[in-house]
C-alpha cells in the first residue's frame, strides 16, 4: 500500500504516540484525517501538518458512526485511540467497564466495518490496529486491558482473512514498553529490571511497515519481551509464574493508581 497521496484516518491523535504516528504519516504524503478528544491538539496538528481535525470521543456509541460519516471515504485506517485500564476487575464499576471495551475493542472494530466497503470497492486499502503485547499475553493487573488487546488481535486476523484478494489488508501493531508518551509513560512507573522500552517513534514506524509491507502482525519491543510474549502464548501457566515474579505488585499498584485518575 502506497501511502503517499492516501487518505489515513488516525484515531487517538491528540495522544503522545498519536502525535508520532500523525507526524510519521504526514512525512509520507498522507492526506491527514486526525481525530481524538482534546481539541488544542488537533488544532496544532492541523496547523503544523496540515490535517483536517474532527473532534470525538469514541467511548460514545453514536459518536463512532458519525466519526466515520465525517471523514468521509478513506483509503487506510490506523486505530490508534485507547484508554488505560490497569488495575484489579473488582475495582472497575460496570460503566468503567462498557467504556473501556467500547474504546479499545468496539471502536476499531466498527470503524473498520464502515470504513471498509469503499476501500473493498476501490480494490485498495488498509486497516491498522495499535494494539499491545498484553494481546499476546496477560499480566497481573491487566485483564481488562488484555481481554481487548486480545479481542483486537484476533479480530485483526480474522478479518485479513475475510478481506484477503480484496486489495484490502490488515495488521496488527502491538507495542510492549513506550517512554516518553502514551498510556504506560503517563503514569510515571519504572518497568521491571532488565525491560527496554520502546520510543513512539519506533511504533510510528512499526505502523507504516505494517502499511507498506502488509504485514499481518507487528511486535514493536525488544527481543526479551518478544520472546516472552510468544512463550506465554503457548504456556500460559509457566509465563504466569514468571509474570508474577517481573511485575511485583508495587508496579501493578503504581500503574493503576495513576490511571485510575484518567477513568
Amino acid at each position: 500500500m502506497n501511502i503517499k497521496g492516501s487518505t489515513v484516518l488516525l484515531t487517538g491523535a491528540s495522544g503522545g504516540i498519536g502525535t508520532a504516528l500523525a507526524q510519521k504519516l504526514a512525512a509520507k504524503g498522507a492526506r491527514l484525517v486526525v481525530t481524538g478528544r482534546r481539541a488544542e491538539v488537533l488544532q496544532q496538528l492541523e496547523t503544523s501538518l496540515g490535517a483536517r481535525a474532527l473532534v470525538a470521543d469514541l467511548s460514545d456509541r453514536e459518536a463512532v458512526e458519525d466519526l466515520a460519516e465525517r471523514a468521509g471515504p478513506v483509503d487506510i485506517l490506523v486505530a490508534n485511540a485507547a484508554l488505560p485500564s490497569s488495575g484489579h476487575l473488582l475495582d472497575y464499576t460496570p460503566r468503567q467497564i462498557d467504556r473501556s471495551l467500547d474504546v479499545n475493542l468496539r471502536a476499531p472494530l466498527l470503524l473498520s466495518r464502515l470504513l471498509a466497503p469503499h476501500m473493498v470497492a476501490a480494490g485498495r486499502g488498509h486497516l491498522v490496529m495499535i494494539g499491545s503485547l498484553s494481546g499476546r499475553t496477560s499480566s497481573p493487573g491487566t485483564s481488562l486491558y488484555s481481554a481487548a488487546k486480545f479481542g483486537l488481535r484476533g479480530f485483526a486476523h480474522g478479518l485479513r482473512q475475510d478481506l484477503y484478494g480484496t486489495g484490502v489488508g490488515v495488521s496488527i501493531v502491538q507495542p510492549g514498553f513506550v517512554r516518553e508518551a502514551g498510556m504506560f509513560a503517563d503514569t510515571g512507573a519504572v518497568p521491571p529490571a532488565g525491560i527496554r522500552t520502546v520510543s513512539p517513534e519506533q511504533v510510528a514506524a512499526g505502523a507504516v511497515s505494517a502499511i507498506e509491507r502488509n504485514r499481518a502482525e507487528v511486535n514493536v519491543a525488544p527481543l526479551e519481551l518478544r520472546l516472552g510474549s510468544a512463550i506465554g502464548g503457548l504456556f500460559p501457566t509457566l509465563a504466569a509464574a514468571a509474570q508474577r515474579r517481573a511485575s511485583p505488585a508495587s508496579l501493578v499498584q503504581q500503574i493503576a493508581q495513576a490511571q485510575r485518575h484518567q477513568r
